[in-house]
């Protein structure tokens, strides 16, 4: 039996750095494949041109593989005119030994006429670029991280243990004292002037900062300090201008934003928009909440082969949101604001451990962010009292009635 025709025209595009290789499928009525081939370069004029070929063809179902970056102008140019699957590259891998650019692109177009190719989530322009934002946000964070912990290391190497008695080595106080200290190393401090400035009270008495500002500094290690606080400061400024840039383009999602923030842990209007940064505001991209939820790799996989269960570990999707819900997930169950969040975790943790029950409360929070989005209304915590009841007619096994009462707080002898 022959696979069913979905896509009788279709294009099946392979990506590179310098050009793209286009394979149009014609299949007629008869069962016919007809391929038209064509090879364009990936300046913005060829890209074009490319668009009107498949125009000119009546083609607009492409398909085409998520080559590390080099997708995307490809991408920002057909999105206009084609229905465009974004397909990752091990799910439309030619045979070995048998494989050159132009089998590649046949190939890719010989599985989506089938439709035996699965697409990635693409959200709309604005999203991605609020994606792409916030995504550069973190990255200048870890760069600011790293900046701290070596600044620390060069107070270490020279002995000066201020960050024994201060709260933050970055305050306004500790930074006094040491811009003092580098300015002048001979010349000992006067604390009762720092103390003055400070903007409240500081915990250390000033023979614990005599002591802790004691120290033997090189001149090379002062100047390393001085570059590492000036790149620091760039470094916070930078990410200062990004988040104002991130601000201006989320107003247009003033009101997906404050939905999110009904849900716990995402009261803080950058985390909120950080959210529909990767999954978007429409939920209708996906058909249900599972399909959601196993995209950002927050269940467990199936892995099973000969009635045999491997391992069911998440999977290693969601590498941008999972941290974040994770992040918000461990803030949350440490608070007893929510009840409904920490009373789960807290039943959980005792079966399974504190990991899996953390990604249990991932999960539920990206069920609440699905429901709020998708029903247009607010976090209610009520719906969480409700007792689910199992169907009078329904059968279930031994081990299903022990982890049900399990669930209801029996305790099962």
């Amino acid at each position: 039996m022959a696979l069913k025709i979905v896509y009788p025209i279709c294009c099946g595009i392979g990506v590179h750095k310098s050009f793209v290789v286009a394979v149009i499928a014609h299949t007629n009525d008869e069962g016919i494949t007809e391929y038209i081939r064509r090879r364009f370069s990936t300046f913005t004029n060829n890209l074009k041109e490319l668009a009107q070929w498949l125009e000119y063809h009546p083609c607009f179902d492409v398909c085409m593989e998520s080559t590390g970056k080099y997708w995307i102008p490809v991408y920002n140019i057909l999105e206009a005119s084609c229905n465009i699957c974004l397909a990752h590259p091990k799910y439309v891998k030619a045979i070995r030994g048998k494989k050159t650019d132009k089998k590649d692109a046949q190939w890719i177009a010989d599985l989506y006429k089938h439709a035996l190719v699965s697409g990635s989530f693409i959200p709309p322009l604005k999203i991605r670029q609020l994606r792409d934002l916030f995504r550069y946000q973190m990255k200048l964070t870890q760069l600011q991280t790293s900046e701290k912990n070596r600044y620390q290391n060069v107070l270490t190497w020279s002995n000066l243990q201020i960050a024994s008695v201060v709260s933050d080595v970055f305050g306004k106080s500790a930074q006094s004292m040491i811009t003092s200290i580098l300015a002048n190393p001979e010349e000992p401090l006067v604390f009762e002037t720092f103390l003055s400035r400070a903007g409240r009270p500081m915990k250390a008495s000033i023979e614990e900062l005599t002591l802790a500002t004691d120290c033997d500094i090189t001149t090379e290690q002062a100047n390393k300090l001085r570059v590492i606080k000036a790149h620091f400061d760039a470094l916070t400024f930078c990410k200062n201008s990004l988040e104002q840039l991130i601000q201006e383009l989320g107003q247009e999602y003033e009101a997906q934003q404050k939905l999110v923030q009904t849900v716990p842990g995402f009261k803080n209007p950058m985390t909120a928009l950080r959210i529909l940064s990767e999954i978007g505001v429409d939920m209708n991209q996906f058909p249900t909440v599972g399909k959601l939820c196993s995209w950002a790799g927050v269940v467990p996989a199936n892995n099973e082969s000969a009635g045999k269960k491997f391992s069911t570990r998440i999977s290693k999707g969601g590498q941008y949101l999972k941290p974040l819900l994770a992040q918000v997930a461990n803030a949350i169950v440490r608070s007893e604001k929510n009840p409904e969040i920490r009373n789960k975790y807290l039943q959980l943790k005792k079966r399974r451990g504190h990991k899996k029950a953390i990604m249990a409360i991932c999960h539920r929070l990206l069920v609440a962010i699905y429901h709020v989005l998708k029903k247009n209304k607010a976090y209610n915590p009520e719906l969480y009292n409700q007792v689910e009841y199992v169907t009078p007619n329904k059968t279930i096994t031994l081990q299903e009635a022990a982890r049900y009462a399990q669930s209801h707080g029996f305790k099962i002898v």
